[in-house]
């Protein structure tokens, strides 16, 4: 699995939102490399646990923006927030609970979580807070 290269189609439009991506893109690159390389059960899994806390901080911090500039897809957007956190955590779980390696699939669905929800859902949310900020 190739690490996610930051691009412009990755960018929202509002720094303070592409500054978040680009560190959950660059812990997500660790992950990825950390997979590679063979790193230890113990170090893939607080990668993982960096990652999804990470997330978790960087989707309340879009909510507040979505609250002060009143972004009418709010509802949607969090209700997608919460899915990705609870997916994210489920696949937590099952490694942690089956003792079992992060593997590439379990890469690929994490750089399809990402980038897929930046490129669509936060993309909507960007152009709105680029006109109204």
């Amino acid at each position: 699995m190739k690490d996610i290269v930051w691009d412009k189609i990755l960018s929202v439009g509002v720094e303070e939102i592409d500054e978040d991506h680009r560190k959950l893109v660059n812990i997500f690159n660790i992950l990825n490399r950390s997979v590679i390389e063979k790193e230890s059960p113990e170090y893939l899994a607080a990668t993982l646990a960096e990652l999804i806390n990470c997330t978790v901080w960087h989707f309340s911090h879009e909510e507040r923006l979505m609250l002060k500039h009143r972004y009418e897809g709010m509802e949607e957007h969090i209700a997608e927030h919460q899915e990705l956190i609870d997916s994210a955590k489920e696949l937590q779980q099952k490694i942690l609970q089956a003792d079992k390696p992060v593997v590439d699939e379990h890469i690929e669905f994490l750089e399809r979580w990402l980038t897929v929800h930046i490129i669509t859902t936060d993309l909507r949310l960007g152009s709105h807070l680029s006109q109204v900020m």
